[in-house]
């Protein structure tokens, strides 16, 4: 149960006192509970909008082709925010048999961006992206300048070395 006057950090939802305005897990600016309450009540929201399962009507679009056993993974996720969709074999496979079957998960087209979003976030999820630290994903090497930051780790090093001496990632 969230407390209104309480803040909230609103990645791993760890609560904290008023005067607190950093995650000390996240780093993330934190909240108050009644602002966590009305996202979560806009979230579950937009969620009931949603129509469910697939109906013959329904207008299809592609939006990942790989195998069965990944597919199965994506459409349980999709269905849990109660998006419509469903798992269609490729016919384009292999004309002699040889390579496995391609399969397609399928969105109704007009939830196509419902969709993306919850694959994202599990992309995300599964592969830490959301633990990682991309301040310094933007930053570019420049050999000209007496310092750089590597985009990798962010560490600052002198432009005389062409390999991050913190992580390894090589500028050469």
């Amino acid at each position: 149960m969230l407390e209104h006057d309480l803040k909230y950090c609103p990645k791993c939802l760890d609560e904290y006192r008023q005067d607190m305005e950093t995650c000390a897990a996240c780093a993330l600016p934190l909240i108050l509970g009644s602002e966590l309450a009305a996202m979560e009540k806009n979230k579950s929201g937009s969620r009931r909008k949603r129509k469910g399962a697939l109906t013959p009507d329904d207008q299809l679009v592609v939006i990942s082709q790989a195998s069965l056993a990944e597919l199965k993974h994506l459409k349980a996720l999709l269905e849990a925010e109660q998006l419509g969709v469903m798992i269609s074999k490729d016919g384009q496979g292999c004309a002699s048999g040889g390579c496995a079957p391609k399969f397609q998960l399928l969105v109704r087209q007009e939830e196509i961006q419902d969709a993306l979003q919850v694959l994202a976030e599990e992309h995300r999820r599964a592969c830490a992206l959301a633990e990682h630290d991309t301040a310094h994903a933007e930053a570019v090497f420049n050999p000209e300048a007496e310092e750089a930051v590597c985009p990798a780790c962010g560490f600052a090093f002198a432009t005389t070395a062409t390999t991050c001496p913190d992580c390894g990632l090589c500028f050469g």
